[in-house]
């Protein structure tokens, strides 16, 4: 077996190894070699080749999202690290674990000019979980600090005695380093940041290591929810009539349903669950914007609760969080082990637990349901929304929504859907799925950025197929994602092409200008064909419903390369259907 020479090389490479970390996605660099050599000339390791590190680290992000465990990334010095920040950020705020390894210069290399060479220390650092910087191994005894005394040094071996010692330090500290940084990735679900110096000569091999680090753990599990804790909530939560549970990004089967189906029995109780929740029940209230959207002032008060109950990842609808802003539940429980956000300015308690830890030990407490008509007033106007939604769209032409509908109502069961952000989202948040669709989206940030890398990540790690859903001006921005060796043929891809930035037409603005179409619309007329070809996509249009359902009619069947359908929709009718839509359900 081919070895790097670098011993801290070999060091990162087997602790990667004894903690687990099998997928690697490394771009392509020199100053990184001795890592890239350790790794791919390891079986235990499944490595990808991704050129572009932006593409690389959400395509990184995908699989950890998917396999719920650390990926690594390996790019070389300079800018290419600074490409992997928007997934960093991402991961940070959607509690995903990447470990970010990138080979550094040495420290006498930076900040004289030489190219390729950023400062690396602590680069990530409002938006890492740990930041582990690495010391460079000694060579020769050349690097040594305080090396200029030695040549009057008279003993020979108190010259090794001290090389020896030395290096036996740095090697300490970097175990130390990386074994840390690597379990902040595992236990507290995030990015890490491993900056890895190395000096030349960086190919050679040996066929032995040199080393043998060490794994050890530094965290412990969390001990379980305090029964003080447990008799607070109790007390205030007998004493509330009105009380909401509001569900943000959850991953599928995460949560015990069988808790939240017995706390929906009570009256006093209503469940609001995202698309991005994964959680189906009849008596919840998914579509939360198709609820909140059409209220009055008036009917606003009449929902807000005196607790709300939030868990989860963040919330895609403004409307819910609008409203709990104005009307300000008395309390906000947030239940997490990591983090709590004051996303409504009245976060009251920060429950440091499992979400299943806490209902499960908070469950039992409750001896008896509050009798008030707070979810059967809610459900009858849930019946009567949903009612208009389905005149709705027997009686508007072809646009987002309409496509929307007929696109939802045909992915697979027991499928993947990745959904893109801005409109992406926000439109399928409008209908209901199949409780067998897991869904997922890059809500952390909500950017446009890495939607369709982080979707090809999913595909390559998941068996089920996997379906994603984009807007047009995030399936350009990036591109690149398709520029990978991975993507398996059962990969889907439809994009809703409205010629431009189509949210921005709902938002308040001076529409139908040159200066609005030129730099908040982005008008333009690309379209996916010619990616296609280049990439090996299949490529199929739809226009009109028609063409669209002959189109989802084979589109979903096996072929021999993944397919892409481009669905073409009228901008300037868009955001008239989708504003008329709540004023049409009111």
């Amino acid at each position: 077996m081919i070895y790097p020479k670098i011993p801290l090389a070999q060091t990162v490479v087997q602790l990667c190894k004894a903690k687990n970390i099998k997928h690697i996605i490394i771009s392509p660099g020199s100053r990184s070699a001795p890592l890239t050599i350790g790794f791919t000339n390891d079986t235990f390791f499944k490595c990808y080749s991704i050129v572009d590190e932006r593409c690389a680290a959400f395509f990184a992000l995908g699989i950890a999202q998917q396999i719920k465990a650390p990926t690594a990334l390996v790019c070389t010095s300079g800018s290419a690290l600074l490409n992997y920040y928007p997934a960093v950020s991402e991961a940070f705020y959607s509690d995903i674990p990447l470990v970010v390894l990138s080979a550094d210069r040495p420290k006498h290399l930076i900040g004289i000019g030489d190219g390729q060479t950023i400062n690396q220390k602590n680069v990530y650092k409002n938006h890492i979980l740990y930041s582990a910087n690495l010391k460079l191994d000694l060579k020769d005894g050349k690097n040594i600090p305080g090396h200029e005394e030695l040549p009057i040094m008279k003993n020979l071996e108190n010259k090794l005695e001290r090389f020896l010692g030395l290096q036996k330090g740095i090697q300490e500290y970097n175990e130390h380093e990386i074994n840390n940084a690597i379990d902040f990735a595992k236990f507290q679900n995030g990015p890490v940041h491993i900056n890895v110096p190395f000096d030349e000569p960086l190919y050679e091999t040996v066929d032995k290591p040199t080393v043998h680090a060490k794994a050890v753990s530094y965290f412990k599990k969390n001990s379980g929810v305090e029964p003080s804790v447990l008799k607070a909530c109790y007390e205030d939560w007998i004493a509330a009539s009105k009380k909401m549970i509001l569900v943000g990004v959850n991953n599928p089967n995460e949560v015990n349903l069988s808790v939240l189906e017995e706390l929906a029995k009570d009256e006093s109780v209503v469940v609001f669950t995202e698309t991005t929740s994964n959680l189906h029940n009849k008596s919840f209230f998914p579509s939360i914007d198709q609820i909140i959207a059409p209220l009055s002032s008036k009917e606003q008060k009449a929902l807000q609760p005196e607790i709300i109950v939030t868990f989860g990842g963040l919330i895609v609808s403004k409307k819910i969080k609008a409203l709990l802003r104005t009307y300000k539940p008395q309390q906000h429980w947030h239940i997490d082990e990591k983090k709590a956000n004051d996303t409504f300015f009245c976060l009251s308690k920060h429950i440091e637990a499992n979400p299943n830890d806490f209902f499960e030990s908070f469950l039992p407490l409750i001896n008896q349901y509050t009798k008030t008509d707070y979810r059967p007033v809610w459900e009858k106007v849930k019946q009567k929304r949903l009612e208009l939604h389905e005149q709705y769209l027997k009686k508007i032409p072809f646009s987002d929504f309409l496509a929307f509908n007929t696109i939802l109502k045909q992915i697979p069961n027991n499928s993947i859907l990745q959904v893109g952000n801005s409109s992406a989202i926000r439109y399928t948040q409008l209908f209901s799925l199949h409780k067998t669709i897991e869904v997922y989206c890059n809500r952390g940030t909500s950017g446009i950025d890495g939607s369709t890398s982080t979707a090809v990540g999913c595909a390559v790690a998941n068996d089920k197929p996997t379906t994603f859903i984009t807007g047009d001006l995030s399936f350009f921005y990036d591109s690149n994602a398709l520029w990978n060796n991975y993507i398996p043929n059962s990969f889907r891809i439809i994009v809703v092409n409205n010629q431009g930035g189509g949210i921005f037409r709902i938002l308040p603005g001076h529409k139908n200008t040159e200066n609005f179409s030129t730099y908040f619309e982005t008008h333009h007329q690309l379209t996916a064909e010619h990616l296609c070809k280049m990439f090996n996509f299949e490529y199929m249009t739809a226009s009109d419903e028609n063409t669209l359902n002959n189109a989802l009619s084979g589109f979903f069947g096996a072929s021999d390369a993944p397919k892409l359908l481009e669905v073409f929709t009228p901008k300037q009718l868009n955001d008239e259907i989708l504003l008329d839509y709540f004023e049409f359900i009111r």
